[in-house]
C-alpha cells in the first residue's frame, strides 16, 4: 500500500511539472515561459484540501516579497533573449542574491528589525546596533571588476571607500539614540573576528577620558556587566584530559587495510570511533564532488586505460593512440560529474594534462617494466598475541620489471608523504603493499621481490605529474622494518591496557579527521592536557 501510494504521488508530481519538463527538454526557451511554468508548478505543489495553492504560496511577508520578485521578473523577461533551460536555476539564484525579507509583524509588537536608513527615520526607546565587526559594519569595499580607481576618478565616480563614510554617518546618528546597545559576534563559524573600527575608536577615546571599564571595582561604571560576565567565568580552569578508551580485546579490530595502519599510528582514536563504535560522518546534502571523488575518478580512468592497452597489445607495447584512449576512458569516468561547473572548468583540464604526462611516462617506462595488475586486491595474515591479524590492501598498480622483480606504484592526487615520513615509518602504505606482494598475497601476482616503490603525484599543474621513489638501496630494510613495526603495533593493541589515544604523536598529526570534535582535541590540546 505504501509503495502504491508513493508511485501515485510521484505520478501526480510529474503531471504537475509536465509543462516545465517540456520546456527543460528544449534547446532554448523564452525566460517568460520558464517563469510561468515555474510558477504554475509551485502553485500546484502548494495546493491542499484546506486552501488553493496560490493562497498558500503567496501569503505572509515572504510570499508577498516572492510575488513581487516574480512580477518584476516576468515584466523584465520580455527583453530577455531565449536561454538554455539548464541556465535558468543559475539566473534565478543570481537575481535573488541579496534580497532580504524583513517581517512587518514579529513575535513581539514592540520589536522591529531595521536597516540603517530605516533606523535614521525612527526614534525607538532602545536601539541595538548589531554586527559591529570589521568587514560587516563597515563592509569591505567591493572590488570593481570593470574600472580601476584612476578610471573611476576620471569618470567622476566616487571612490569605493565612500560607502564606509556613509556607513559611519549611519553609525553616528544611530549612536545618538537615547539608549543604545552595541553588539558584535566574537566568532563567526568558529573563526575569531575583528571589532569594528568604530568600536575600537570608542574604546580608545573612553580610555583616554578615564572611562575605561574596570571589572575589579564594584563601583566602577558598568560594574553590572562584570557581574554578568562572572556568571560565565569559572573560578579555576581545569584542563580536559585527552580520551583514553580501552575496549576489550574481543571488540578491537582484527582486520585493517594498509591505509588504515597509518591512521592507527597517527590517530588510534579514529580507529576506535570508526571501527569499534562504527561512527561515520554523514556526507553534506547535495555537496559538490570533493578531492576524494576526484582521486577515485582518476584512479578508475588509469586502471581502465592500462587494462585496455594490455588487451589490445599483449606484448606490452603502447598503442599509437594511447593518449586518445586515456582521454576517452577519462571522459567516460568523468561523465557523471560533468554537470558540476567546478569539474568541467578545473578537474577536466587538469586530467587532460595528467593524461599527457602519464602517456609520456608509459612510453619511457615500458621497455623496463610492464603493468602486471591494477586496482588489485590482496592481503596477508600477521600473527599476534590475540590471534591472527589480517592486513588487506588494494594496490593501484604493480609492474613486472625486466629482471623479474616487482614495482609497487601508488597514484596520489593529494599530498605525497615525504622521504622522512617514509623512512620514519609514518607512511607505511607502500612498504606494507610490498610486504604483501613479496608474500604472494595479491590476486594474480606471483610472489617476487619488490625492487621499486614509487608515488606518482598526479596534480595536473606544472608539472602535471611527478615521481617520488624510495631509494633502491633502502627498500629491503624499509620493508623489513615496516613488517617488524606492524607486528609490534598489533602486539601493543592486543594488550587490553593499551588505550586508543587521540593524536598521541605531536610530530605525526593527521591532516584531517572527522573525529577531532568527538575527541575534544581543541579542549585538551589547548589546555595542556595532552598525553605524555
Amino acid at each position: 500500500a505504501v509503495r502504491a501510494a508513493l508511485i501515485g504521488w510521484v505520478a501526480r508530481l510529474g503531471a504537475m511539472a509536465q509543462r516545465f519538463f517540456v520546456l527543460a527538454a528544449a534547446e532554448e526557451a523564452p525566460v517568460g515561459a520558464l517563469i510561468a511554468a515555474h510558477v504554475e508548478f509551485a502553485e500546484a505543489l502548494a495546493d491542499s484540501d484546506g486552501a488553493p495553492g496560490p493562497a498558500r504560496l503567496w501569503r505572509r511577508d515572504d510570499g508577498e516579497a516572492a510575488a513581487d520578485f516574480v512580477a518584476e521578473l516576468a515584466e523584465a523577461a520580455r527583453d530577455f533573449p531565449p536561454i538554455r533551460p539548464a541556465h535558468y536555476p543559475g539566473l534565478i539564484d543570481a537575481l535573488l542574491a541579496g534580497r532580504v525579507v524583513r517581517p512587518r509583524f514579529g513575535d513581539h509588537p514592540r520589536l522591529s528589525i531595521w536597516g540603517p536608513l530605516e533606523a535614521r527615520l525612527q526614534q525607538p526607546d532602545l536601539l541595538i546596533l548589531g554586527g559591529l565587526n570589521e568587514g560587516t559594519w563597515p563592509a569591505e569595499p567591493a572590488p570593481d571588476p570593470w574600472m580601476s580607481r584612476p578610471m573611476r576618478q576620471r569618470f567622476g565616480l566616487p571612490a569605493p571607500e565612500r560607502r564606509i563614510g556613509l556607513a559611519a554617518h549611519d553609525f553616528a546618528q544611530a549612536l545618538a539614540a537615547p539608549r543604545v546597545a552595541l553588539t558584535r559576534a566574537e566568532r563567526v563559524d568558529g573563526t575569531p573576528t575583528v571589532p569594528s573600527r568604530w568600536l575600537m575608536r570608542l574604546d580608545a577615546v573612553a580610555k583616554g577620558a578615564g572611562l575605561a571599564f574596570d571589572p575589579i571595582r564594584s563601583d566602577a561604571p558598568g560594574a553590572h556587566l562584570a557581574w554578568a560576565r562572572a556568571l560565565d567565568v569559572p573560578d579555576a580552569v581545569r584542563p580536559c584530559p585527552p580520551p583514553e578508551p580501552r575496549p576489550p580485546v574481543a571488540a578491537r579490530p582484527r582486520r585493517l587495510s594498509v591505509t588504515a595502519i597509518g591512521t592507527w599510528m597517527a590517530d588510534p582514536y579514529e580507529i576506535y570511533a570508526r571501527r569499534i563504535l562504527h561512527l561515520k560522518a554523514l556526507d553534506p546534502i547535495e555537496a559538490d564532488p570533493a578531492a576524494a571523488e576526484r582521486g577515485q575518478l582518476i584512479h578508475d580512468a588509469l586502471s581502465r586505460f592500462i587494462d585496455d592497452c594490455r588487451a589490445s597489445a599483449p606484448d606490452g607495447a603502447l598503442p599509437p593512440d594511447a593518449l586518445d584512449r586515456l582521454l576517452r576512458h577519462g571522459g567516460e569516468t568523468f561523465e557523471s560529474v560533468m554537470v558540476y561547473p567546478g569539474v568541467r572548468a578545473f578537474w577536466w583540464p587538469r586530467f587532460r594534462r595528467i593524461a599527457a604526462w602519464v602517456v609520456d611516462r608509459e612510453r619511457s617506462r615500458r621497455p623496463d617494466a610492464l603493468p602486471l595488475a591494477t586496482e588489485v586486491e590482496g592481503g596477508m595474515a600477521v600473527p599476534g598475541p590475540a590471534g591472527p591479524f589480517t592486513l588487506t590492501a588494494r594496490a593501484d598498480r604493480i609492474d613486472r620489471r625486466a629482471d623479474g622483480t616487482l614495482a609497487v606504484i601508488d597514484y596520489k592526487t593529494g599530498t605525497v608523504p615525504t622521504a622522512r615520513q617514509i623512512r620514519a615509518g609514518y607512511a607505511p602504505q607502500l612498504p606494507l603493499e610490498a610486504l604483501i606482494a613479496t608474500a604472494g598475497g595479491f590476486d594474480g601476482v606471483p610472489p617476487a621481490t619488490a625492487a621499486e616503490l614509487a608515488y606518482w603525484k598526479l596534480s595536473g599543474g606544472d608539472p602535471a605529474g611527478k615521481v617520488q621513489s624510495v631509494k633502491p638501496d633502502e627498500i629491503a630494510d624499509l620493508i623489513a622494518t615496516t613488517g617488524d613495526g606492524l607486528a609490534r603495533l598489533i602486539a601493543e593493541f592486543d594488550d587490553p591496557a593499551t588505550p586508543y589515544r587521540s593524536q598521541p604523536r605531536p610530530d605525526f598529526v593527521p591532516h584531517y579527521t572527522d573525529y577531532a570534535h568527538l575527541a575534544r582535541v581543541l579542549e585538551w590540546s589547548a589546555g595542556g592536557g595532552a598525553a605524555e
